[in-house]
């Protein structure tokens, strides 16, 4: 399988530039970039889609470029609808910094160069910027870029300095062919009239071909909302932000109208590995099959091995029952961090636990619970309406308050 027909068969694949996707990655080795501006001090998953295909492209030989915009940071591509916030230089080095730092132990496997547009926009003078760029821009083009256009029919309207944005980008490119020959940008499918720019003034100047690649944007089907930082969704790639527990539980909780083309996009799996897969989780939807594997393999990749195993453990400990008692320190460290906690005390009656817990709403509820058989602690079925809370149940003077599968509570023994 070539490579430009597995990228697509990954799903990698929105828009390109050229008759073919295969003239772009299977024909000579390019040099590829792709751009990030430090909005925040984070990537997260939205930005992951982008990066899984560099490391794509980059074990197929291409050299890869990683663009951090220290200096287009701190304009800020336009919003569709509000003026964006300025962020002041400092706090701009700073996420710099770490997001160069997150993409260094992301991509480890291929050769990669990373550079900072600051290191050559903070330099332009603005009278040649515009006669050696800006005349190679008209206003017609730019008002049908979907961003703009949205912004120029708001209320809001539309700052000159946001407007000249895809002027700044545009620039960057140029100026990666010219110095490095970077003849392939590649982004988010909402890019695509930025990255266009570049391709046109590159162009313009030069009379050469460079091209456009955009990725499809990673979607909740659930919402329709894109996962980002502007819907307030985002699910971060810092391990400080959306701790690996909780970025572990985002893949898991996938639905299966999606697990399918997110083990395509976020796993190295092999695609006949991935049909095997989605077959057998298809024969019990209800063990999650492929939720699973994919979870575990995407936060390997971002948290490495060791994360990835323990959140899978602690996953396991609290909806599939496994004993408290298998725990290493390292993985009930991270259960601790994640389960909600409740104090008790010996003798304690347990119908009050369970209201005190949030999992029953009276004593009368709490008792029906028990006679249901509904309600566990730690690895043990409670039937006696009248049980109370007892050290047995415990282990290092914790234990999990289960009714049903999903709901639960971690109790800690108040000696």
């Amino acid at each position: 399988m070539n490579l430009a027909h597995e990228l697509e068969e990954r799903g990698f694949i929105q828009q390109f530039s050229s008759d073919s996707l295969g003239e772009i990655v299977d024909g000579e080795r390019r040099t590829i970039f792709q751009g990030i501006d430090p909005s925040a001090d984070s990537a997260h998953v939205g930005n992951l889609t982008v990066w899984m295909l560099l490391r794509h492209l980059g074990k197929a030989g291409h050299k890869i470029i990683f663009l951090i915009g220290g200096g287009t940071g701190m304009i800020g591509d336009p919003k569709p609808d509000k003026e964006r916030q300025l962020e002041d230089e400092a706090c701009v080095k700073e996420n710099v910094v770490k997001i160069k730092k997150q993409a260094e132990n992301f991509f480890t496997d291929i050769e990669i160069e990373f550079v900072d547009n600051a290191d050559w926009l903070k330099d332009l003078k603005l009278i040649d910027f515009l006669r050696d760029t800006g005349k190679h821009f008209t206003v017609n083009e730019l008002i049908k870029k979907e961003a703009i256009a949205n912004r120029l029919q708001s209320d809001t309207g539309l700052s000159y300095t946001e407007f000249a944005y895809p002027l700044l980008q545009g620039y960057d490119y140029l100026k990666l062919f010219q110095t490095r020959n970077c003849t392939v940008q590649i982004g988010g499918s909402d890019q695509w009239g930025n990255i266009i720019s570049g391709v046109e003034l590159i162009r313009r100047k030069t009379q050469n071909e460079v091209f456009a690649v955009t990725v499809p944007l990673v979607v909740d089907k659930t919402t329709g909302k894109k996962f980002g930082k502007s819907e307030g969704n985002a699910i971060w790639l810092d391990k400080e932000k959306t701790s690996p527990y909780q970025f572990y539980q985002f893949w898991l909780n996938v639905s299966d109208d999606s697990v399918e083309e997110h083990l395509k996009r976020f796993t190295f799996l092999q695609l006949e590995h991935i049909v095997e897969v989605v077959r057998e989780h298809e024969k019990n939807p209800g063990n999650r099959l492929a939720q699973k594997t994919l979870a575990l393999r995407v936060t390997e990749l971002v948290h490495g091995i060791e994360l990835s195993k323990t959140a899978e453990t602690v996953s396991q400990v609290l909806f599939e029952g496994r004993s408290l008692g298998t725990l290493s320190d390292i993985e009930k460290e991270m259960f601790l961090s994640n389960a909600p906690v409740l104090k008790t005390k010996e003798g304690e009656a347990l119908t009050d636990v369970l209201i005190r817990s949030n999992l029953a709403t009276s004593k009368r509820e709490a008792r029906t619970f028990i006679e249901s058989g509904a309600i566990a602690l730690g690895d043990e079925r409670i039937s006696a309406v009248d049980t109370n809370i007892s050290g047995k149940y415990f282990v290092e003077g914790i234990t999990l308050l289960r009714r049903g599968k999903k709901n639960l509570c971690l109790l800690s023994l108040d000696t």
